[in-house]
């Protein structure tokens, strides 16, 4: 485990590292998960082995700190995570981004574009989301005040996201889970969707195939961006069809244009 301060009050991002060649490889979270549980297996995986990887856990999160006086916002979380890479001198870096970590790459890339050499985001997050009461995930979570969450309404979302999700989703900071999920359903300024549109770095979107194609994958693949789909899987498509995930995401980091 590596670790560096990101903030003035120094609260620190911590990484589980695994040695290799260079240019580094940063796996990133969604909301309420950790990396290392997350993105271990794929970075063993004999596809994907041989680069120095960086399992990080953004603030708030996993093995993080969990600071109760940070906005969470996405580029919030983009430059916390810059400080970080910065720290541990990495450059360059081919960035695997699941879900809400697929959007604070994108800002991290628009931000930091130095430290981001391409992109594979896994079902991420491009476009703001309306707040439900009683959803799942980050809807469910941002129809809640801050207040409400933190006297109890935490219990909900616990009880909705289930044993398996929930055992790294108790890791968060109750203020870091609704703070993330609120600035996620909202997006950033400017938009994912749009910084990704602009970027001219290799990208990839992976996404279940059974969901069907992503909205605007048709503007996406004009920009260049590569639109994959993913059989046999879920949201969680490293950890349903670790396999499959090894493939296409190999795939994306050894290729330069879209196919």
């Amino acid at each position: 485990m590596r670790d560096a301060a990101v903030t003035a009050a120094g609260d620190r991002i911590r990484w589980v590292e695994l040695p290799g060649r260079e240019p580094a490889r940063v796996y990133l979270h969604g909301l309420g998960a950790t990396s290392p549980a997350y993105f271990a297996q794929a970075a063993a995986h004999p596809l994907l082995t041989g680069r120095r990887s960086l399992l990080v856990d953004m603030l708030g999160h996993g093995i993080s700190d969990r600071p109760t006086d940070f906005d969470y916002r996405l580029e919030s979380h983009a430059d916390a995570l810059a400080e970080a890479l910065t720290c541990a001198g990495v450059g360059d870096a081919e960035v695997v981004a699941h879900s809400m970590g697929g959007s604070v790459a994108v800002v991290l890339a628009a931000r930091h574009p130095r430290l981001v050499s391409r992109l594979v985001l896994v079902d991420a997050n491009l476009d703001p989301v309306a707040p439900v009461r009683g959803a799942q995930g980050s809807s469910g979570i941002a129809a809640l005040s801050e207040s409400d969450f933190l006297a109890g309404g935490w219990q909900g979302i616990r009880d909705l996201a289930g044993p398996h999700w929930w055992s790294t989703m108790r890791l968060a900071g109750l203020e870091a889970l609704h703070r993330s999920a609120v600035h996620l359903t909202r997006g950033g300024t400017p938009p994912v969707r749009e910084l990704l549109l602009g970027l001219s770095i290799p990208r990839t979107f992976l996404f279940p195939q059974a969901d069907g194609a992503p909205a605007g994958a048709g503007a996406l693949t004009g920009a260049g961006v590569r639109v994959v789909p993913v059989p046999d899987c879920g949201h969680n498509i490293m950890l349903d069809n670790p396999d499959a995930f090894a493939r296409t995401t190999a795939s994306a980091l050894t290729r330069d244009q879209p196919a």
